[in-house]
């Protein structure tokens, strides 16, 4: 059973994301920030806040995968974007939106001062809910 996500009567309509998510009974998981850097531990398109979301989706669907789920298990998000320019956060929201498609489940969108690695533009972590059988 996946997760059912709630629109909320009375908030904003239109916003690109259920405002919460209940989570079935089963198990919970949690991700760590799932980074853009490469098998080799590099952070490859230093600038390119889209390119960097992408290798990020792509790096959260392999961490989902080895915990036994995916992008349609996930109850929320937080994106960090290190910017302080709205057009930037929006171009990352862009690709995360588009990887998620119909299942918007809750997130965040935040700017922040620095991520951890060098180059590093983009980061999200994500919780998922997962029946165990």
């Amino acid at each position: 059973m996946p997760p059912h996500l709630v629109r909320a009567p009375g908030l904003y309509s239109a916003a690109p994301y259920a405002y919460a998510s209940v989570a079935p009974p089963g198990s919970l998981v949690f991700t760590a920030g799932a980074c853009p850097i490469d098998e080799s531990g590099v952070v490859p398109d230093p600038g390119d806040y889209a390119a960097q979301a992408e290798r990020v989706i792509a790096n959260l669907r392999t961490a989902l995968a080895a915990a036994g789920a995916a992008l349609d298990d996930v109850v929320k998000t937080t994106v960090y974007v290190v910017s302080a320019d709205q057009s930037d956060l929006v171009a990352v929201w862009n690709v995360v939106h588009a990887a998620f498609g119909v299942h918007d489940a809750p997130s965040t969108l935040l700017g922040v001062a620095a991520l951890g690695y060098t180059d590093q533009l983009v980061e999200v972590e994500a919780v998922a809910a997962i029946v165990r059988s």
